[in-house]
């Protein structure tokens, strides 16, 4: 069994013969509904000028206006859906916290955010979060929907015993290090980029005009937590991520492909061997969310707690 969250959020279907686990509903969730799109109403009246036949613009192509309301509502389609999502469903998941009375400590999150980062969980979005603020936030919903999921299925002592006895290597989490990299074709190209960065430069922005992996380079050269000597990444950056400065740059590296790469490490966690009363809770919630057979997201709490948004159903 991995530590990552992936496909592990069920609930169990009618018919089982396991006690239905409703959510009371609280006339709470319509009101942050509401205030939540009150909120981004107010936002976007505050960003647009009043004086609608004098709307600002925000940039020109060839003499031809792109306004604040066009930029506006090019962000609301592209990435509002999603951004409100995920307030309502924190929502939903903290208001199900008071109503069972489920508590998430800090220890717990650190515990959540160490093992993520140590199983290279690229599908993971907590770890990729803005901040640490938003990081911990996200673990912290995620939790409190294991833990109302899981709240009635005990599991002995000795089962979860032995699972730690067995993967314990999964809770000796090494250092590990948040890492971008700029792939080129040759080491003169490199050596030009790095000439770049030196006399100051974005090294996410440098990664995405000039990097030959589309796929790293949308996301400013982002390849996630490695460790040194992890397996799975290529050599020479496993080897040398461990020796670069947090905010500098390595050297050219030649890698595996042929091609040429710059690594650069923007934070470096540092390593925590955990014991079996460190983890024995995240144990029993991992082999308690085995037995239930359906996956689920938040939003499947919904309609228990009334939850409305801008996006209708």
């Amino acid at each position: 069994m991995s530590s990552s969250h992936n496909n592990r959020r069920p609930v169990p279907p009618a018919g089982t013969g396991k006690p239905k686990r409703h959510l009371k509903t609280k006339p709470v969730l319509v009101v942050i509904g509401i205030l939540l799109l009150a909120n981004l109403l107010w936002f976007i009246a505050w960003l647009i000028p009043n004086d609608a036949g004098n709307a600002e613009t925000v940039a020109s192509v060839s003499g031809e206006d792109i306004t604040r309301e066009e930029w506006l509502a090019s962000m609301e389609e592209q990435h509002g859906r999603e951004a409100l999502l995920e307030l309502v469903n924190e929502k939903v998941m903290a208001t199900a916290a008071q109503d069972y009375g489920i508590e998430v400590s800090d220890k717990e999150i650190d515990l959540e955010l160490a093992l993520l980062r140590s199983s290279q969980d690229s599908t993971e979005t907590a770890l990729y979060a803005a901040d640490e603020t938003r990081q911990r936030e996200k673990v912290e919903a995620q939790l409190i929907l294991e833990k109302v999921l899981t709240k009635d299925i005990v599991i002995e002592d000795s089962e979860i015993q032995a699972f730690y006895d067995d993967n314990q290597s999964l809770y000796d989490v090494k250092d590990s290090y948040r890492t971008r990299m700029i792939v080129l074709n040759s080491a003169a190209e490199a050596e030009e980029t790095i000439a770049e960065l030196e006399k100051g430069s974005s090294f996410e922005a440098t990664a995405r005009e000039r990097s030959i992996d589309s796929a790293t380079g949308n996301l400013g050269g982002d390849i996630g937590y490695i460790s040194s000597g992890e397996p799975g990444v290529d050599e020479n950056i496993s080897k040398t991520v461990a020796e670069v400065e947090v905010g500098g740059w390595s050297t050219p590296l030649a890698l595996e492909d042929g091609r040429t790469a710059i690594i650069s490490v923007t934070e470096k966690v540092d390593g925590q061997t955990f014991s079996f009363d460190d983890v024995a809770d995240h144990i029993n919630r991992e082999l308690a969310l085995e037995q239930l057979p359906q996956s689920v997201t938040p939003e499947a709490f919904w309609q228990e707690f009334d939850a409305e948004w801008f996006y209708g159903e």
